[in-house]
């Protein structure tokens, strides 16, 4: 094995556990943030979930993509090997996911703080956006699943 196969492959695992853990912290806090019902509370860390999503997942999705697309080069693998395959197609089912779920956190996060500078409630707008950014993220969290399953496993 290369040293530069070596590089390749530890970036493109530290980006996958960057990915996956802060996709995980980011669920978890907006669901706890969401669970407790209160507007500031809401704000305050959908705040922090938008900064860490620009700041981390973004960049460890565009890391992801062309390391893995680098390894497979180095390799001399073929992007249409059926593993190689079906996690680039399952990466794109993230991305379809995730990016209406950055979204939905930006209107949760704007409605929110609206309802706090009126002090409201929070409105029924709020409560849609969170359906479906909890429904939007289980498709995209088994499939993160699934990818890493393919990328161990590497099945023909």
């Amino acid at each position: 094995m290369s040293v530069l196969y070596l590089w390749v492959k530890w970036i493109h695992i530290l980006s996958s556990t960057l990915l996956m853990g802060t996709g995980l912290g980011i669920a978890f806090f907006m669901w706890v943030a969401h669970l407790r019902g209160d507007a500031k509370v809401i704000a305050a860390t959908a705040r922090t979930v938008v900064i860490a999503d620009t700041c981390f997942t973004a960049p460890a999705v565009v890391v992801q993509l062309l390391t893995g697309f680098w390894l497979t080069r180095i390799m001399g693998m073929p992007l249409t090997q059926y593993w190689i395959k079906t996690a680039l197609i399952l990466f794109v089912l993230v991305g379809c996911c995730w990016l209406p779920v950055l979204w939905l956190q930006i209107r949760a996060r704007n409605l929110a703080v609206e309802a706090c500078a009126r002090g409201e409630p929070l409105p029924t707008a709020y409560y849609t956006a969170m359906r479906w950014w909890f429904w939007l993220g289980w498709p995209a969290f088994i499939s993160v699943i699934a990818i890493f399953w393919l990328m161990v496993m590497k099945p023909a």
